[in-house]
């Protein structure tokens, strides 16, 4: 879209948004595109023009970003390396009377970015702080899986998680609540780490998940596969490991009370006998619970199953 039609885009954003009161003194944190420059709000242009400085999560970035809709306006630098400091010199700009934006270099600021420091800075010393909103790539993602109504069995809403830890064990560990985690569960991903993700992932079976792969942008993909099928999606073609992603985990389809119970009691006989995964996949066929479920408890509960090896 060319600056032209930006310029277009601020006057009717002057006239439609104009009318509402916004105060001075005040915190305005404002959610910017995820990718397609046009994903911009009618009232985060009219704020982004309206404001006397911007705070942003990167200068350079935003910078062009500001360009292209043509707003200029004087930026501060406030990222999660600097936060506190960022946040105390916000406050001195409120503190004058001034309107402040904050966005981030992508998307709903305070959420998986920077933010959340600086709003509890600016709420704790009295200020206000208002939400323009607008694009995100947990809602983008969520409403192209297709879970608005969950099917019968399976749980309604969701869980943001945003990125898995960077060590390998407390990765593990939380794949490992993520399997016992009945609602749907949003992750983010670089590109990067994105195929050992997927890895880990497997251990969550036939369970169904959406991947989002530069959300808005020219070579946006969304793919949906079972987890255990992730890693080979990914290795299939190069263009798989590029980009953004956010993933989101179904959710689990919750089978009766009574057959997992059954399941459990059969694998704390096997357990002692055998390794872990042979007696996790006995056990589910004895009893008809979901492997798992059940190999996802019994990591859990190490002191209920305690296994003489471990595969």
């Amino acid at each position: 879209m060319s600056t032209q039609a930006f310029a277009q885009g601020l006057a009717a954003a002057r006239s439609i948004a104009g009318t509402q009161d916004y105060p001075q003194s005040a915190l305005y944190l404002v959610a910017t595109p995820i990718g397609n420059l046009a994903d911009i709000s009618l009232r985060a242009l009219h704020v982004l023009q309206l404001v006397d400085r911007i705070a942003c999560e990167d200068t350079r970035h935003s910078q062009q970003l500001l360009r292209a809709y043509g707003i200029s306006k004087p930026l501060l630098a406030v990222h999660q390396h600097n936060e506190a400091q960022g946040a105390q010199a916000v406050l001195g700009y409120l503190q004058q009377g001034e309107r402040v934006a904050f966005i981030s270099d992508a998307g709903t600021p305070a959420i998986s970015d920077p933010g959340a420091r600086l709003v509890q800075a600016v709420r704790a010393a009295g200020w206000r702080v208002l939400p323009v909103p607008g694009a995100s790539s947990v809602t983008a993602a969520l409403s192209v899986a297709g879970m608005g109504g969950a099917a019968e069995g399976a749980s309604s809403g969701f869980v943001f998680i945003g990125f898995l830890p960077s060590k390998a064990a407390e990765c593990e560990q939380a794949v490992t609540q993520l399997a016992q985690e009945p609602r749907a569960v949003v992750l983010l991903e670089a590109p990067h780490r994105m195929l050992t993700t997927a890895k880990k992932l497997a251990v969550l079976g036939e369970r169904p998940l959406t991947v989002g792969r530069e959300l808005t942008k020219q070579y946006e993909q969304i793919h949906c596969c079972q987890a255990a099928q992730l890693g080979a999606w990914i290795s299939a073609d190069a263009q798989h490991q590029r980009g953004e992603f956010v993933l989101v985990i179904h959710p689990a389809m919750q089978e009766k009370d009574a057959t997992h119970e059954q399941g459990l009691r059969v694998l704390e006989h096997l357990l002692p006998e055998l390794p872990l995964k042979t007696a996790v996949r006995l056990a589910a066929a004895i009893s008809g619970a979901a492997r798992n479920r059940l190999y996802a408890a019994a990591l859990a509960h190490p002191t209920r199953f305690t296994p003489t090896r471990r595969e």
